[in-house]
């Protein structure tokens, strides 16, 4: 960053960013609360598939991710960081608007079913579904952009990690409000039994107009490019953005951190169920809540290096799995999402450094790890069945914590920079 840049005043931006980050953990986790009372309302006639169908939900969401990530970092290169923020939200609201399409076609169109056996599915839960998509679409194209603009824009007394954390926790308070919003406000605090197809219609009307009034307001408020950052339109990039090894290893490193915390917030419960513990649901709640803790404590390290911080959560983390694994004891891994919290950020930022303009390109690229909240947990499902019980699965965790490790002592020295 050069000194007339430092110059700028970012509070305003890094502020937005950071709010824009609530954004998408808000709806990434809201998607995914809608798959039990989908399952209750389009899936009801499924049958012995309705698990398999709920789960696509969220499937859809994460697929977006490694189809979408280029998309992004080619949308800054032509229209700069505001503009694609900008119609990445208009993406949004195109999803919100298929959201609220799959309620309206099923309402008003009951017999359009696709029939497979003996088996009903709703024309409008395949809308959803490409909705889930559009929305998870929306939402990396706005990572692609958020994550890099933390990561550069100068704010006094603060280093990339520390307001990558920020943003971290903003996005962990939408989280762990999207649940109560889905159902408190969305379904009224209904039994799942009771829920209608045709309650989903007014929540997505309230949320296109609210995502639609934010772009109303982003258009008002200045967001300073960053130079250095990205490609000039018509520019091409000299080398390949593969070619460097640093950025490549971390988009392993970023596919094993997403798929191993959502290994523990996915799983953790039906560990507990088959422990027979009392209060499964609790587990989830203390692995979220100590992601929350340790971004807000993360926050505050502006004097540790990315390196040496995700040295000693993946340590930490690490030997919480293999005792929970030795020790048969699910209420360790809880204490694993305080570590789990600032790995984004210190994964993010060693493997962007010295990358200049290739940086936004490489966030296009960094996203497609992301499908690791696809896989692992599937892959950990199936070992699960195999092995006879869920205690042995847990070694998936435990590989990815060691693979993390590797990334921060050797994968994320850099051998070759963008000058």
């Amino acid at each position: 960053m050069t000194q007339q840049e430092k110059q700028v005043n970012y509070m305003g931006p890094f502020i937005t960013m950071v709010f824009l980050f609530f954004i998408v953990g808000f709806l990434t986790t809201a998607n995914t609360q809608f798959q039990g009372p989908l399952k209750e309302t389009f899936l009801a006639e499924v049958g012995g598939l309705k698990n398999t169908f709920a789960t696509l939900i969220t499937f859809s969401w994460f697929l977006a991710y490694p189809v979408c990530g280029r998309v992004g970092s080619s949308w800054i290169s032509k229209y700069g960081y505001k503009g694609t923020l900008m119609r990445g939200l208009l993406v949004m609201v195109a999803g919100l608007g298929l959201f609220f399409a799959s309620s309206y076609f099923t309402v008003f169109f009951p017999e359009a079913n696709w029939h497979a056996g003996g088996n009903v599915i709703p024309g409008g839960f395949f809308i959803f579904l490409l909705g889930s998509f559009v929305v998870g679409a929306s939402a990396t194209i706005l990572q692609v952009v958020i994550n890099p603009y933390l990561t550069a824009c100068h704010v006094k007394g603060t280093q990339a990690i520390q307001r990558l954390a920020i943003g971290g926790s903003a996005n962990s308070v939408g989280t762990t409000l999207a649940p109560y919003f889905v159902t408190g406000v969305v379904f009224g605090g209904l039994a799942m039994e009771d829920i209608r197809i045709d309650q989903l219609m007014i929540p997505f009307l309230v949320l296109i107009v609210v995502i639609s009034l934010i772009v109303f307001l982003l258009m008002k408020l200045s967001l300073p490019d960053i130079q250095g950052t990205r490609i000039e339109k018509g520019e091409k990039l000299e080398k390949s953005i593969w070619s460097f090894r640093h950025l490549t290893l971390g988009v392993c490193a970023i596919f094993c951190y997403v798929g191993v915390e959502v290994c523990i917030g996915a799983n953790i419960n039906l560990y507990a169920i088959e422990m027979n513990y009392a209060s499964p649901a609790l587990m989830a709640t203390l692995y979220w809540g100590g992601m929350l803790v340790g971004r807000l404590v993360g926050s505050s390290l502006s004097k540790i290096s990315p390196r040496v911080q995700l040295v000693v959560t993946t340590v930490s983390a690490g030997a919480l799995a293999l005792l929970a694994i030795l020790l048969n004891n699910p209420w360790l891994l809880t204490a694993v999402g305080l570590f789990h919290s600032i790995m984004w950020g210190a994964i993010f930022t060693l493997s962007v450094a010295h990358l200049g303009k290739y940086t936004s390109v490489a966030s296009g690229v960094f996203m497609i790890g992301v499908v690791g909240g696809a896989i692992l947990p599937l892959l950990q499902g199936i070992l699960a069945d195999v092995l006879g019980s869920w205690r042995w699965s847990w070694f998936i965790v435990l590989l990815g914590e060691i693979f993390m490790l590797y990334y921060a002592l050797i994968g994320s020295r850099i051998r070759q920079t963008a000058d």
